[in-house]
């Protein structure tokens, strides 16, 4: 009935004895189904860090549901901590956790799987496994980490991070400063902004993989271990029945689970993430697919920082249930969720939750009309760029200025601590693409300095790299080609006009033509040599408009 630990068949004796090794008995393995446990938890990572108890839960419901749940452990790194040289590692482990995965789980045979996760690169590495697998799957989060009070105002780790611009520029003293660096980050959990851990945990909600509440909640209550005891629980329900990941994750269900993270003024990561996943389940989807996509749905909610709300205060908004509600005329309502064991619209019909308008709006008064995304194209970005237009000022819709070039985010960085900042200027940060990084470093630090300085609202950042998804401020990311592919980012000098549109979707670098063909024929990459998985990666991956997918970039194209 199940894929290994067959009793008739004296060729499973080896793995048999070994499974009876570490505990198992036969009868867990022969007439029950093997559940893998896919664990990222770890010690250096703040979201991941409650996963251990919690992988004790799923077990404990795996046994009750009548499976055998089997542990283990892939890595999971922390954006916030791989700020700077370890950023340059922290992209390509999503395809690297996917993979790690899909050679564990195929190695020992499991009938389905339970993904635990929580944080930026994890939540989608996992989804591209079980994209991959094609096996009977549900996953579940963290929670979220306790906000930090003082002085009557909520505070969380984005504004720890604007805190710095602050403090470069006197605003905070360094009792302030270093009190901040304390108690922002209060404890476990997923960090209590709008970033991409949420926004990748929420989405696992809205498309019916994970139990509504699971990414909003705090780490520490007692509905945390109800929901991993429900899953571990669940998913033997679901291999009995043979309900495998692409049953349920259909074209239909991808495209409610990105109008729902437009719709919530999700992270620009998500722009990278969510093509990957379609790229895996063999659904085309190009960048101007996305933008038509994303760009149908109204906003009704922003949290931190383009908004005074945290992750908790979603949850008691309403949470996920409560979006999908407020936007359903723009959703299908068919699909199936797998957590719920329904149809989304059979879920709408017995939903009875608290829905606070001040925090969620309804979609005939949104707060905006079209999607949370800009996806630019100029000149500048022949293949596209991002931004998220919901947390930019409207006065910096159309920017105009003058161009200040990086050839890395060292120079940046430098360039922000030592030198004055002109308000005007566009800071164009290069060669930190997937390919030229590489990695695609994230530009968080600068970002947020920029806000925390005051000066998002009269200077502009443009990269081929990406910011965090709790970036606000007009930072444009992602653009595509890169300056390492020969991108028009590499041929852009200091002084130059750029033009940023963000109501005409367009960027471009006011430079005719003739001037630009001279320029190229003198472009230099930076010497940066690589070896060992940089070198592999540096190689293989695409750019940032198909995903800046790498181990898995060939899965579409394999099925032509």
């Amino acid at each position: 009935m199940y894929r290994r630990g067959n009793e008739t068949d004296m060729t499973e004796a080896y793995f048999t004895g070994l499974m009876g090794s570490v505990g198992y008995r036969r009868k867990d393995i022969a007439r029950k189904p093997v559940i893998g446990i896919v664990n990222s938890w770890n010690d250096v990572n703040p979201g991941h860090r409650p996963l251990k108890e919690l992988a004790e839960h799923v077990k404990a419901g795996v046994w009750a549901g009548g499976g055998t749940p089997a542990e283990f452990t892939v890595p999971a790194p922390c954006d916030g901590m791989a700020q700077g040289e370890g950023m340059h590692y922290v992209l390509p482990q999503r395809d690297l956790i996917a993979a790690s995965i899909e050679t564990m789980v195929e190695a020992h045979g499991f009938d389905g799987v339970v993904f635990l996760c929580s944080c930026d690169k994890i939540v989608p590495g996992m989804l591209m496994a079980a994209a991959h697998l094609n096996l009977p799957s549900l996953f579940l989060t963290a929670g979220s980490m306790l906000t930090y009070e003082e002085g009557g105002k909520t505070y969380c780790t984005s504004d720890l991070k604007e805190a710095i611009g602050k403090f470069r520029d006197g605003l905070i003293d360094r009792k302030t400063f270093d009190r901040w660096q304390d108690n922002m980050c209060a404890s476990g959990g997923t960090c209590s902004m709008y970033g991409t851990a949420n926004t990748m945990g929420a989405f696992l909600e809205a498309i019916g993989m994970a139990p509504f509440g699971s990414s909003t909640m705090l780490f520490c209550e007692g509905g945390k271990i109800r929901q991993a005891r429900d899953v571990g629980e669940r998913i033997v329900a679901l291999t009995k029945e043979g309900r495998r990941f692409r049953d349920f994750v259909t074209f239909e269900m991808l495209v409610n689970g990105i109008r729902y993270v437009s719709a919530t003024g999700g992270s620009t990561n998500a722009v990278l993430h969510l093509p990957a996943l379609a790229k895996v389940l063999e659904i085309p989807m190009t960048l101007k697919d996305f933008d038509a996509i994303q760009s149908a749905v109204p906003v009704v909610t922003k949290f931190k920082p383009s908004s005074p709300y945290t992750i908790y205060d979603f949850h008691r908004a309403g949470g996920v249930p409560a979006v999908l509600y407020s936007i359903r005329n723009y959703l299908d309502p068919d699909v199936i969720l797998a957590s719920e064991g329904c149809s989304l619209s059979e879920y709408w019909n017995r939903f009875d939750g608290i829905v606070d308008r001040e925090v969620i709006k309804t979609a005939e008064e949104p707060l905006a009309p079209d999607g949370c995304y800009g996806i630019l194209t100029g000149n500048l970005a022949p293949l596209g760029a991002v931004v998220k237009k919901t947390g930019v000022e409207p006065s910096m819709y159309y920017h105009k200025g003058r161009a200040v070039v990086f050839d890395s985010e060292e120079e940046v960085r430098d360039y922000f601590v030592h030198s004055t900042i002109e308000p005007g200027s566009v800071l164009v940060v290069r060669y930190e693409g997937p390919k030229g990084g590489p990695g695609m470093r994230e530009l968080s630090i600068p970002a947020a300095m920029l806000v925390g300085m005051g000066l998002h609202t009269s200077v502009a950042m443009v990269t081929d790299g990406r910011f965090s998804g709790a970036t606000r401020g007009p930072c444009i990311g992602h653009v595509s080609p890169e300056a390492w592919e020969g991108g028009p980012l590499a041929l852009v000098e200091n002084g130059d006009w750029i033009e940023i549109d963000i109501n005409q979707k367009s960027i471009r670098l006011c430079v005719d033509d003739e001037e630009l063909k001279r320029r190229q024929a003198c472009v230099k990459r930076p010497n940066r040599p690589l070896k060992g998985v940089m070198a592999a990666y540096r190689k293989g991956v695409a750019g940032a408009e198909e995903g800046a997918v790498w181990l898995y970039r060939d899965d579409l194209e394999e099925q032509k």
